[in-house]
């Protein structure tokens, strides 16, 4: 079984690669990559000209919903949404009903990947039992099933033992924790950022200090501990400051940021009508900290892009502002309202957009993919950088429509999924 992808721009930067190249894959894997490749005989060819190739991209924060909240997404309809995306690799978030805190419940994730088939799923496992933040789970037994790291996502470790044992223990397994940095005393009750617009709008507001007292705590404890530190979707301009800092002493600390903080603000919950599809966690912050953002992936602080995709049904969704859950999916503009927002205008180039959904994701969670070394999976997206679209959730293979780019024209978007070799149908649902 072999394919050559032939005729386009191929950009990988895990081996500073960016040019006109072919790409081999055999029997699965990359076998070549080159100007020329050779022993092409019988291949399967795709025509990529005008295109760009990258390795397969790699969403690191995803809520599939499943076990237990089937009506709001499955691994199915998530991995589909994935795939009609042009993501080949998605790690999944454990608050899950039942969460994800053992062996069987991360099989039954990966099992379910297996047979949809649409892209390779990462379990992450939660840090406590049940998520309840009082005794540390099996990491062992989630890892030897599958698990690539570990988060307590949509609850903080509040704890700092469990948190320092938590990165102590993990250790053993060369996983990293990941935290919902927020401390949950100074955000009690907020439904948005505190500040200007949450006072406008009267609404009660969650400061972004309860993101930075977390990650400053955080920080020392990856110090004395050594263990590898992982913010989520870090929202601010401070807690950004402090992962510079750390990295810059040598800790193993990486951070991620979601589009959504990087191309909206708090004003977006006026502008929009006070539109559910603003409300998330950590919540939209000010433009200074949309700034600071900017200017970390900019200058290489933050290390991957992530949708933390969160899907939830119409129904609850379609309530009072204060009252409709946290959460925006993702997976289906992710990569079209990046090309466009961050791209075109020159904020950061191309080959870095590549490297934040790519390499920089795989460095943190340890993956096997997210390069086009020989021998790596041969998992390929092609996209267009240059193609319109315009964001219309009735189009998107999740279960959910809770995005707030509805209506958004944009240039670039996913043209071809490739995965271990095979050019990818995207049945419906």
């Amino acid at each position: 079984m072999k394919l050559v992808v032939r005729g386009g721009r191929v950009v990988d930067p895990s081996q500073d690669l960016d040019g006109d190249l072919e790409i081999l894959i055999e029997d699965g894997c990359i076998a070549q990559i080159d100007k020329k490749v050779k022993g092409v005989r019988g291949a399967e060819v795709y025509e990529a000209h005008g295109m760009v190739v990258s390795p397969g991209l790699i969403d690191m924060h995803v809520h599939l919903r499943e076990p237990g909240q089937e009506y709001k997404e499955t691994v199915r309809t998530g991995t589909l949404a994935a795939a009609a995306a042009g993501f080949t690799s998605v790690a999944c978030m454990p608050n899950t009903a039942p969460v994800i805190d053992n062996r069987s419940i991360t099989e039954h994730v990966m099992k379910e990947a297996k047979e949809a088939g649409f892209a390779r799923v990462f379990p992450i496992g939660a840090v406590s039992k049940g998520q309840k933040g009082e005794e540390m789970a099996e990491i062992g037994e989630m890892v030897t099933a599958g698990a690539v790291a570990v988060s307590d996502d949509g609850f903080p470790v509040s704890n700092a033992e469990l948190m320092r044992r938590a990165l102590l223990y993990a250790q053993h397994y060369d996983i990293a924790v990941i935290q919902h940095a927020q401390d949950l005393d100074l955000s009690a009750g907020g439904v948005m950022n505190e500040g200007e617009w949450s006072t406008r709008l009267g609404l009660p507001g969650a400061p972004g200090s309860a993101e930075d007292v977390m990650v400053a705590r955080d920080v020392l404890l990856a110090e004395d501990t050594g263990g590898r530190y992982h913010v989520a979707h870090l929202s601010t301009g401070r807690s950004l400051d402090m992962v510079r800092r750390a990295k810059a002493q040598g800790l193993a600390v990486t951070c991620e940021a979601t589009p959504h903080h990087l191309l909206l603000t708090d004003e977006a919950v006026s502008e929009s009508g006070f539109s559910t599809n603003t409300k998330m966690n950590p919540p939209l912050r000010s433009e200074r900290d949309r700034e600071a953002l900017l200017n970390g992936l900019a200058d290489g602080t933050i290390d991957a892009i992530a949708s933390d995709h969160a899907p939830h049904h119409a129904d609850e969704k379609d309530v009072e502002f204060s009252a409709a859950p946290f959460g925006i999916i993702g997976l289906e503009t992710n990569l079209s309202v990046c090309l466009d927002r961050l791209v075109r205008p020159g904020i950061i180039s191309l080959n870095r957009l590549v490297e934040l959904f790519t390499v920089g994701p795989a460095r943190v969670l340890n993956l096997p993919v997210g390069t086009l070394v020989p021998g790596a999976p041969g998992d390929l997206t092609v996209f267009d950088p240059n193609r319109p679209v315009t964001v219309r959730a009735k189009r998107f293979r999740s279960k959910a429509r809770n995005t707030p780019f509805e209506g958004w024209r944009l240039r670039g978007r996913p043209v071809a999924t490739i995965l271990g070799g095979a050019v990818l149908a995207r049945p419906k649902k």
